[in-house]
Formats: C-alpha cells, structure tokens, sequence
C-alpha cells in the first residue's frame, strides 16, 4: 500500500512521455495533461495518509516534474516562441536551479529540490500555462511564469546555501 504513491509519480512520468506524441493543445493533450497534473498532487496526499512518505517519494516526485518540465518545453516552445531575451531569463533561471542542486550535493551527497511554498507556487503557475495559452498573451504568460520562478530559484539558493541540515520541505526562506 506505502509504494501506492510511487506508482502514481511514475504514472506521471510515463504519461508526460506520451505527452510527446500527441499534438500540443489537443483534447488528448489537455486530457493526459490533467492526469498529469492530478497525479501530482494526488501522490503527496496519498503518501501522508498513508504514512509512506519518504526520500525515495520525494526525489521521485522531483524527477517526474523535471521530466513533465522539460516534456513541455519541448512541445511548447514553437508555440510560444520565447524573445531571446526570455531565453536567457530561462537559461538565468535553470542555472540557479543547477547551482542550488550543486550546493546540495555538495553538502547533503544527496540530489534534491525543496518543496517551498515558492516552488510548489512554479509549480502551480507552469502548470496553469498550457491551459491559459489559447487565451493570454504567451509573451505575458512567459514574463509572469519566469518571474515568479526566478524569485522562487533565488529563494531556493540561499535556503541550500544558509541551511545547516538539510529541510526538504521547509516551506520558505522566512520559516525554518
């Protein structure tokens, strides 16, 4: 019953690689999408009810939404056509990411992302994209989304950088 909730992140990952062969903003996409989606938020529900959290959930969860992440770049970029300015801001963005993993590793020996309220907000806030496109903007949708995960990036390093013991949900930098 415990690996419940590891069945259901792994369904995610299965189903964001689907994702890549059906056509962006279909039915089938915004169907699987969904379940995507609902997938992530039903796991972690899951798992505390059931008391079967752990390490292993919480990195497997991470990589589902690393791989949903990038499945959706691939497939949206055409659509959005990012500026190269955002580009960067992208790229801005990953590289702290990518440096806050590094911190980590370098002192936990242990690949994770934070579950803060400013990521879970990314989260939400890149999830919600794909469902707005069709009607905002994309140029404003990107602006919005790359703003609110710099500050949630940047809030993310200095917790790695400042903890002294590693606190895989401390809700954000002002509550340890």
């Amino acid at each position: 019953m415990k690996a419940i909730p590891n069945y259901i992140t792994t369904s995610r990952i299965l189903l964001s690689i689907v994702l890549l062969i059906v056509k962006p903003l279909s039915l089938s996409f915004y169907l699987i999408y969904l379940a995507c989606g609902f997938s992530d938020v039903i796991d972690g529900y899951i798992a505390r009810k059931l008391g079967g959290t752990s390490k292993f959930g919480a990195k497997l969860d991470s990589i589902a939404d690393l791989i949903m992440l990038t499945v959706l770049l691939i497939l949206l970029y055409p659509i959005i056509n990012p500026s190269r300015g955002n580009i960067l801001w992208i790229i801005s963005v990953a590289s702290i990411r990518l440096l806050s993993i590094l911190v980590a590793l370098m002192k936990y020996k242990t690949f994770v992302i934070l579950h803060t309220y400013g990521n879970k907000i990314t989260g939400l806030t890149l999830f919600i994209v794909p469902l707005l496109i069709p009607y905002i903007d994309t140029g404003t949708l990107v602006n919005i989304t790359l703003l609110i995960a710099t500050i949630s990036a940047f809030e993310e390093l200095i917790i790695q950088i400042t903890s002294k013991k590693l606190q895989l949900n401390r809700p954000s930098i002002f509550k340890a």
